[in-house]
């Protein structure tokens, strides 16, 4: 019987078709790249490139781009075993637009549905997900059925250990902001861990203003509140502790998947026990990394290019 993951992240995977040409909107794009994406998947992926042993818990299509995605994941080093392969909805696949330095449209292809929000209760592994040393989830696995059961299912599996919600809201996947924050607010008192930008706190617990919103997510229950505020850097308050860690500049590329490069060099760093100011440098540095080149799933950044950049270097140099 295989070890529990270190890292298990449950939620989208499918696939990002990001195209070739920059500065150019989707109807004059010529050609594109295909890679593995999908923000839980990205975040596995980040952990795996430093060095961690991450699974997935997600759903497939039983189609060409679902075996295209268990292969990459394994090709870059995400354990696939909790993949589940749904023979009625297709593998979703995403485009998005890329007009540097900050607009970076994204088009879901998820109607009805999608695989990862099929995945039901009984397709879990509670014994998996009770010993994964860090879980991470996704708000918008609870945005509808059975995916919603799912999360609390998994949640109720987790006697303890670090558990991290990603407050990841994506407006096309709910019918409102209030049905959002119904649903978060039933989570958020179950995790220790809630990460997320401004305007996603606001959805999980009305506040926008940095300091606020970390201080509501912990009379929420969390024990380590995340807000990600942009060109201003991240906040991180616990019951004891407050840390804000500047941003990192660097030349954007393709600002999408610099949150998820953010949360694996996270889910890292918490496991590892490491000074939160530590892990906070370290995240942003990932994050940087990620946004400096086109792609999200293998854009992920190694230790080495981490430190590579925290020296003053570039890490692109030899890619």
């Amino acid at each position: 019987m295989n070890a529990p993951a270190e890292i298990l992240t449950f939620g989208r995977a499918g696939v990002d078709l990001y195209p070739l040409q920059v500065g150019v909107g989707l109807e004059d794009v010529t050609s594109f790249g295909k890679f593995l994406g999908g923000t839980t998947a990205n975040v596995a992926v980040a952990a795996a490139r430093l060095g961690r042993h991450a699974a997935i818990i997600t759903g497939v299509g039983d189609d060409p781009f679902g075996r295209y995605v268990r292969r990459e994941l394994n090709r870059l080093g995400v354990d696939d075993r909790h993949v589940v392969t749904n023979t009625e909805y297709p593998t979703p696949v995403t485009f998005c637009e890329i007009f540097p330095p900050d607009d970076f449209p994204l088009y879901f292809y998820r109607r009805p549905s999608a695989p990862d929000l099929r995945v039901a209760p009984s397709d879990l592994d509670r014994d998996g997900i009770a010993g994964a040393g860090l879980f991470w989830l996704s708000v918008s696995g609870l945005s509808e059925e059975p995916s919603r059961s799912a999360h609390h299912e998994a949640l109720a599996a987790r006697p303890s250990g670090l558990t991290v919600l990603d407050l990841d809201y994506r407006p096309m996947f709910w019918d409102s902001p209030a049905a959002a924050t119904e649903q978060v607010q039933k989570v958020l008192g179950q995790v220790t861990v809630a990460v997320g930008n401004r305007e996603e706190c606001e959805v999980a617990v009305g506040e926008t203003d940095p300091g606020r919103a970390a201080d509501a997510l912990l009379d929420a229950g969390v024990e380590l509140a995340i807000v990600k505020q942009g060109p201003k850097g991240v906040l991180a308050r616990s019951r004891t502790e407050r840390v804000v860690s500047p941003p990192i500049p660097v030349t954007p590329y393709n600002g999408l998947g610099a949150g998820d490069g953010f949360g694996g060099s996270l889910a890292h760093g918490l496991l590892a026990g490491w000074p939160l100011e530590t892990v906070l440098g370290r995240a942003n540095a990932a994050g940087a990394i990620v946004a400096s080149r086109l792609e999200c799933s293998t854009a992920m950044p190694t230790a080495a290019e981490i430190d590579t950049l925290l020296a003053g270097g570039d890490p692109n140099e030899n890619r």
